[in-house]
């Protein structure tokens, strides 16, 4: 199964580093043939990618931190059982999850909500995501019992300060798990910057790789010369590859630091004590 999972990864580096005629000829099996850096010169040449770079690292950031944030801030009291009416909040929260509004009815929400083409446009429209608020709120419950409150109360401490000095610090497995959901997410968000940014300087990263791909495949549609043609197909396949370690190369470095939690968290539910 290891080998199933890790042999596809290992192909598109070993195909990234690789020449553009190998590749082609399908000579490459486990590792670079005719090595070439080729295929990132093409990408790093292009300069719009390190605007990419720092709108989507910002993106993911920023984006993350309101996540969390707004996921603590509304499961903590969904798992207090003494909160009024909590059954039909969750309830309300779960029907979001069936129905929704739809494309139109979201863009005209952003548009009179004036963040069209603005940085809020990414960052607010997925701030909360109903399922990871269901497994933070599933762990609250499991893990915080309601006797470490009582206890906090006796000694004088406030619903706010037992949030943030008990709490908090108790949930650091699921926040960390939480963090690399949201992170994922807004890391490879695209569909959010096609409908509400207009602005390049604006552009995550997916829409820029995206751009390379289209123009390299339309330029060898346009020459009439076949073995050049040829050669710069061959370049649009190779650059598949590199594109795809460019845009996954931070998350996999990112995370094995948060592997152990999540590990953990993915048992959140499954059994209790």
């Amino acid at each position: 199964m290891m080998l199933l999972v890790l042999y596809p990864l290992i192909y598109i580096v070993s195909a990234s580093f690789s020449s553009a005629g190998a590749v082609n000829a399908g000579r490459v099996f486990l590792f670079p043939v005719d090595f070439s850096l080729q295929s990132y010169r093409a990408i790093l040449q292009y300069k719009n990618v390190y605007i990419g770079y720092r709108n989507t690292i910002f993106y993911t950031v920023a984006g993350t931190f309101i996540n969390i944030a707004i996921t603590m801030m509304c499961a903590y009291p969904l798992s207090r059982k003494n909160l009024m009416g909590r059954g039909f909040i969750t309830y309300i929260f779960a029907f979001t999850m069936i129905f929704s509004g739809g494309m139109i009815p979201n863009y005209l929400l952003v548009k009179n909500l004036g963040i069209i083409n603005t940085v809020w446009a990414m960052l607010l429209p997925n701030a909360l995501s109903v399922y990871n608020m269901v497994v933070t709120r599933t762990f609250l419950q499991n893990n915080i019992p309601e006797e470490l409150l009582e206890a906090a109360k006796i000694d004088g401490c406030s619903d706010t300060q037992f949030f943030f000095k008990i709490v908090l610090p108790l949930s650091k497995t699921i926040i960390a798990v939480i963090a690399l959901f949201y992170g994922v997410g807004h890391w490879n968000s695209f569909f959010n910057a096609f409908l509400y940014l207009s602005n390049k300087n604006l552009y995550p990263l997916q829409i820029f790789l995206r751009q390379i791909l289209i123009q390299n495949q339309i330029d060898s549609e346009m020459i009439l010369d076949e073995d050049m043609a040829v050669q710069m197909q061959g370049l649009h396949q190779l650059l598949k590859y590199s594109i795809i370690v460019v845009s996954t190369a931070p998350l996999l470095s990112a995370y094995p630091l948060v592997q152990k939690h999540f590990v953990k968290g993915v048992m959140i539910g499954s059994i209790k004590g």
